[in-house]
């Protein structure tokens, strides 16, 4: 495998890892580093846990469901088409889109085992922060990836991460856009597909 496809199949696994913590204030710098560094360790512990590939799974979707803003995740990756949802289907997409992530992802753990990522800085950019990170696997050299943070929602959360310039967020819209055109357009038919894929 690549060293490109290890790196964004890593990115993508971490990815499988976002949604919540309450701010007692308004989110600043500091707070935004605090919440990508307690993803990190969660993620870190699980990778180099020795588990199973099931329970890897299961605990990658429920960091991703802890910590990620799925609910805007899922609204921005279906893009336009969010606008005909239901709210329904809305809730019905996030969710499959969120077990979806962590199991196409998180089938690719064995390559990451012994791997670990490291905060390094936090800045405020417009209306959200972003948090570099460094991602370290074995073998391979130092890669950047930078965590998207933002209270828009009423809570702390991570709504984007980018490894090398490359918007996880982006390239999952066009890969669900390609299975919705797939579809006809038929948001139920993507959810059902969502549950099988991955």
């Amino acid at each position: 495998m690549s060293n490109t496809l290890n790196r964004r199949s890593f990115v993508a696994l971490t990815g499988a890892a976002l949604l919540s913590v309450t701010p007692a204030v308004a989110l600043d710098t500091a707070g935004a580093q605090t919440l990508i560094a307690n993803v990190v360790s969660d993620i870190n512990k699980v990778i180099n846990s020795g588990k199973s590939e099931r329970q890897m799974f299961g605990d990658f979707e429920r960091i991703f469901k802890k910590y990620g803003d799925v609910p805007i995740i899922a609204r921005s990756t279906l893009g336009a088409d969010a606008r005909r949802a239901t709210p329904a289907q809305l809730k019905a997409f996030s969710n499959a889109f969120g077990s979806y992530l962590a199991r196409k992802y998180g089938k690719r753990f064995r390559e990451f085992i012994g791997g670990k990522i490291e905060v390094k800085s936090a800045r405020a950019v417009k209306s959200y922060f972003e948090v570099a990170t460094t991602a370290k696997l074995q073998g391979q050299s130092p890669f950047s990836v930078v965590f998207r943070v933002s209270d828009k929602s009423g809570r702390d959360k991570f709504f984007d991460m980018l490894i090398e310039g490359i918007s996880l967020g982006k390239t999952e819209r066009t890969e669900i856009g390609a299975m919705l055109d797939r579809r006809k357009g038929d948001i139920d038919g993507l959810i059902a597909d969502l549950g099988k894929a991955g």
